[in-house]
């Protein structure tokens, strides 16, 4: 993306600035919904696994070892698949491998309904995990180089907060599909095929990359994108007070706001080195340390929590309806995250939302031991947990891609959730042992504390990560 001088000396702006002083068009809704729905359908397979333990753990007499199991493999191929995923995005394309990996776990998910034992039912989550774990940050990677640069950050957020509809999705699923019969969790499943359907959606109607076109030599497809970005209609958009004017039809010069630099990459580190050279160790130790703590008590508390509330003696139907109550207040998170990114900045949204998350994961826990339980109580903290914990997911899927330069964004995002999903490995297997830590009176409120302290490292991490409001993509 290099200047291109005009006749006389004057700059002509690269296609990376261009894209940047767009005003938000129809092009963006369509990119948006596109992945957004593609993420929506992670999410939902994700969540259905936690209504399928609870079933099996009743229908197939599983175990909590069992249980764990089923729940770490999926995690275990997202960590491979979201390694491979990024480094697949920076040869092959974005669009290209978001694709390919909603049809990889969307056939598996369909394929696991047909499970007729726990060993095959592994192998397959296995699979879908692969799929699972290389398009997320695929996805924020190309929403993220679309984005015009003064509204960048809120329009990632919007991106995760269809992650909320997912789990919304996957909620309903879970109260009306999996208890109405004993193949109530094979259903469930078979909707899991979705995805396999929405990746020829994928695959013909969303852009590649520009920057990536760029940088693989292909100018002319990468002049068409922008061109047909430009030539769509612009949207109105509520954009932070110092864009609102310029939001309503109006093209931006490309000229930096207070912080930014004035050309695309101009204040970045190389990417020479990569992601653990010199210039960029830093901001990935920090990246990854966030992404681990973050799996660990998000994967570790959502995962487990309708088979926690089965055995704290509500019935399944009844948890599963508190759990789709809970999973409600996600939205509203995603929604403060979004509008507060570009008013406080990521750095201080991310460490605010994961200090929130913390003190939720504590209140659910006291809420949630003893011989009785209040649900209002339980509702109410589980709530603020949802709220808090996905605004925080929002914010730092929206910093991630924002922290490299362009040859190595989908490597150092990959990198980052691979890492992460290290953490998702182990949250589920460590839950089992925390209850027998805690004893039969404090079991819940132990495990809730060890999720607490994780959010805790991780708001502290967040300090540690630069504040990119206002910069321009490398």
């Amino acid at each position: 993306m290099h200047e291109t001088p005009r006749p006389g000396g004057a700059r002509v702006r690269t296609r990376a600035e261009r894209l940047d002083g767009l005003p938000f068009t129809t092009q963006h809704r369509r990119l948006l919904v596109g992945s957004g729905v593609g993420w929506a359908l992670d999410a939902m397979d994700v969540g259905l696994v936690s209504f399928v333990m609870a079933a099996l753990a009743q229908q197939w007499g599983l175990g909590s070892g069992e249980l764990s199991l089923l729940a770490s493999i999926g995690f275990v191929g997202m960590a491979v698949g979201a390694s491979l995923g990024g480094l697949l995005a920076d040869r092959l394309g974005r669009r290209q491998v978001f694709a390919l990996t909603l049809l990889v776990y969307g056939l598996a998910t369909g394929a696991s309904s047909l499970a007729g034992s726990v060993a095959v039912l592994i192998v397959l989550r296995f699979v879908v995990g692969l799929g699972l774990g290389a398009e997320l940050p695929v996805a924020s990677t190309l929403v993220a180089e679309y984005a015009p640069r003064r509204i960048r950050g809120r329009v990632v957020v919007w991106l995760e907060s269809f992650w909320a509809v997912g789990w919304i999705l996957a909620a309903l699923v879970g109260y009306f599909v999996v208890p109405a019969s004993p193949d109530g969790w094979r259903w469930a499943l078979v909707i899991g095929l979705v995805p396999a359907v929405w990746a020829v959606v994928v695959r013909w109607s969303l852009p590649e990359s520009v920057r990536f076109l760029e940088r693989t030599g292909r100018t002319e497809e990468a002049e068409a994108a922008v061109r047909l970005f430009e030539q769509a209609r612009p949207v109105a958009w509520r954009g932070t007070a110092r864009s609102r004017g310029r939001d309503r039809g109006t093209v931006d010069s490309g000229a930096p706001e207070p912080g930014a630099s004035a050309l695309p990459g101009a204040d970045r580190p190389s990417a020479e080195a990569g992601i653990w050279g010199p210039a960029l160790r830093g901001r990935t130790a920090a990246l990854w340390t966030v992404w681990f703590c973050i799996n660990f008590a998000y994967y570790g508390a959502f995962t487990w929590l309708p088979t926690l509330l089965v055995q704290q003696g509500f019935t399944l139907t009844r948890s599963f309806g508190y759990v789709l109550v809970i999973t409600l207040a996600q939205l509203p998170g995603y929604a403060a995250a979004a509008w507060l990114i570009e008013v406080w900045g990521r750095r201080l949204t991310l460490a605010s939302f994961l200090g929130g998350s913390a003190a939720s994961a504590l209140l659910f826990g006291i809420a949630s031991m003893g011989t009785v339980v209040q649900p209002w109580q339980v509702i109410a903290s589980g709530m603020a947990l949802s709220f808090f914990n996905l605004g925080a997911w929002g914010a730092l899927y929206a910093i991630g891609p924002e922290l490299y330069p362009t040859a190595v964004r989908g490597t150092g995002t990959g990198a980052a959730a691979a890492f992460g999903r290290i953490a998702s490995i182990l949250a589920p297997l460590s839950v089992p042992p925390l209850l027998v830590l805690g004893g039969e009176q404090y079991d819940l409120i132990v495990v809730f504390a060890a999720f607490g302290a994780a959010f805790l490292v991780a708001a502290a991490a967040a300090f540690a990560l630069p504040e990119q409001r206002g910069k321009a993509l490398g």
